[in-house]
């Protein structure tokens, strides 16, 4: 699992739009790992609408931002589409950086049991250091959050 101070586990995921992403393409940058159940749902609409509305206060600062799920690229272009999104969404299909970040993990809801994507943040810097994350994030001031961390790091 991936904790605070250690080196960010690498990865190339394809993304939407077609093409691929490798977080070590990315070094020297602020890299803003966010990763969300599933696209299209209101937790997670919220979420991807509130980074893309601070999405030029996170360019300024130095930071790219990923947005991480098991959806398929399609269903990732359709949301982006759909709502207007100006981050970066990547396709995580079979969960291998899920679990390489600690994130896939088991959840309950209405007293059913079920293997899902915990929603999580992970700020890694641009050595590819992971400097700060959030587990269970809960979505209400969180992009506003991750901002602040960002600038101060």
């Amino acid at each position: 699992m991936a904790t605070d101070g250690s080196a960010a586990p690498d990865f190339t995921l394809p993304r939407d739009g077609g093409g691929e992403v490798s977080l070590s393409d990315l070094r020297g940058k602020k890299v803003v790992l966010y990763f969300y159940p599933k696209d299209d749902t209101s937790g997670c609409t919220k979420e991807a609408v509130d980074f893309t509305t601070h999405l030029a206060a996170f360019e300024a600062a130095g930071a790219v931002i990923l947005g991480v799920s098991k959806d398929s690229v399609a269903a990732h272009d359709k949301f982006r589409a759909k709502h207007g999104l100006g981050v970066t969404l990547l396709s995580d299909a079979d969960s291998d950086v899920c679990e390489r970040y600690g994130v896939w993990a088991e959840k309950s809801m209405y007293g059913k049991k079920y293997m899902g994507i915990e929603r999580s943040t992970f700020l890694i810097d641009g050595n590819g250091t992971l400097a700060r994350a959030w587990r269970k994030v809960k979505v209400p001031g969180h992009a506003e959050a991750v901002l602040e961390a960002v600038k101060a790091l």
